[in-house]
């Protein structure tokens, strides 16, 4: 039997990975068969989650994905497992107004798995108040069930024990204790965590991280307070259907964010996945019937692709014929220039003829849902699909591409950023993760 439980907070930043990537790692080493799942969209805690525990890791997120993919998800994230770790996203309850259930909040994973939650409270500044937070998240939901309390950043014992006897007068276990401790956190940059490949010292941070859970958490009170996970039904339900045959997938430094999910479902379907490194100068292989170019951080390495002349060659070569489709950082390399955060130019493949730029940065975050104005590796036209941006560069010219999406946000609003097409190139910010049922 499989159990679960979902790890959130009252809020971002609270300490949500960190205790996450502690108790995975924890339960790891004491030989558990934990999996863990990501609550919202989100490409670099996935990758922590799987060195943590040896095991892939899924995204469970209820706005854009329906019911049934959400059930096959988990279906697969249980298979095989003792202990199912859901790590949430933003604050429990946080969202998108909209229909009931489907917000995009931790709280919906929950309630729809009936998960227990474990709450990450950041102590900071505050002592007994801590214990009205707890009642109010308590109390919030009936749907939603806290099952315990984890203090984080806690100043010192007397801090820890005004705290926790406030708490558990609630009739609330408080099953842990984080000190104020800088080494536990982990290098971050513009889009999040400085992703889990690029550390060269990851074995030895889940080592502390481990070490800490063992030390200041109640390891088995919290993994006795997971319960039977419900309706992780043996189901598989496709979220996009494959682009092609043999999908030439960019995958390096610069092309890292792919949602698992979605190759999986290719990979079932019967396609073949062959990876190619552009920072490496490598092009799309020739016996490939489409390439994928995802996001990832190509404002990092404009010089070196800029320099890639194989890849834009072959690259280029291959658009003849073939289709090459570009999600936020891969739109990026496929227009005409990128500008860095110094300022200086970089060309780019050209592919499209838009620019952006790194320059002055400002954040591109929300939900978008997709009408395609084209067929393009993401579904056919008229297709309708969900997913997200999340990006800081901004186009600084839009060129003269004829549009592939028209997008609006969560409220149905239209959103400004359309993409582009040409030929059988096609490329957008938006990144696709399901497509809308029906």
């Amino acid at each position: 039997m499989t159990t679960g439980l979902l790890i959130s907070a009252a809020r971002s930043g609270a300490g949500k990975t960190t205790v996450t990537l502690g108790i995975l790692a924890a339960l790891a080493r004491r030989g558990l068969r934990v999996r863990a799942a990501k609550a919202g969209p989100d490409y670099i805690d996935p990758a922590f989650h799987a060195a943590a525990t040896g095991s892939a890791s899924v995204n469970l997120d209820s706005w854009t994905m329906p019911g049934a993919l959400l059930d096959s998800l988990m279906a697969e994230a249980a298979d095989g497992a003792d202990l199912v770790v859901v790590e949430g996203v933003m604050g429990l309850f946080d969202g998108v107004p909209g229909v009931a259930g489907r917000e995009g909040s931790s709280a919906n994973i929950a309630a729809q798995f009936r998960l227990p939650v474990l709450l990450v409270l950041d102590v900071t500044a505050q002592s007994q108040s801590a214990a009205a937070m707890v009642r109010g998240f308590a109390s919030h939901d009936p749907d939603v069930r806290v099952a315990g309390v984890i203090l984080n950043r806690v100043g010192s014992d007397r801090h820890r024990r005004l705290i926790t006897d406030a708490i558990e007068k609630l009739g609330m276990p408080v099953v842990g204790s984080i000190p104020r401790n800088e080494t536990f956190g982990l290098p971050e940059r513009h889009l999040g965590l400085v992703q889990a490949g690029e550390h060269g010292d990851l074995a030895a941070r889940f080592t502390v991280l481990a070490e800490m859970a063992e030390k200041h958490l109640d390891l088995d009170a919290i993994v006795a307070l997971a319960t039977p996970i419900d309706s992780a039904r043996n189901t598989i339900a496709a979220a996009l259907a494959p682009p092609g045959q043999r999908i030439a997938l960019a995958s390096d430094g610069a092309f890292s964010f792919v949602y698992p999910h979605l190759l999986d479902d290719w990979r079932r379907a019967g396609s073949e996945i062959v990876r190619f490194s552009p920072l490496a100068d490598e092009g799309p292989p020739e016996h490939c019937d489409v390439c994928w170019l995802p996001g990832g951080y190509p404002e990092l390495h404009a010089a070196t692709l800029a320099n890639a002349t194989r890849f834009r060659e072959d690259l280029i070569r291959f658009a003849r014929t073939r289709p090459v489709h570009g999600e936020c950082g891969g739109y990026m390399v496929l227009g005409a220039a990128i500008e860095d955060a110094d300022g200086v130019m970089h060309a780019m493949t050209g592919l499209l003829c838009h620019v952006t730029s790194f320059q002055k940065r400002r954040l591109h975050l929300g939900y978008r849902e997709a009408r395609l104005l084209a067929d393009s590796p993401i579904g056919a036209a008229g297709t309708r699909v969900r997913g997200h941006e999340f990006h800081y560069a901004s186009l600084i010219s839009q060129g003269t591409d004829d549009p592939l999406v028209d997008l609006s946000n969560a409220q149905g609003e239209p959103v400004g950023e359309r993409g582009g097409r040409r030929g059988h190139v096609t490329g957008s910010f938006f990144h696709a993760i399901a497509a809308v049922e029906g």
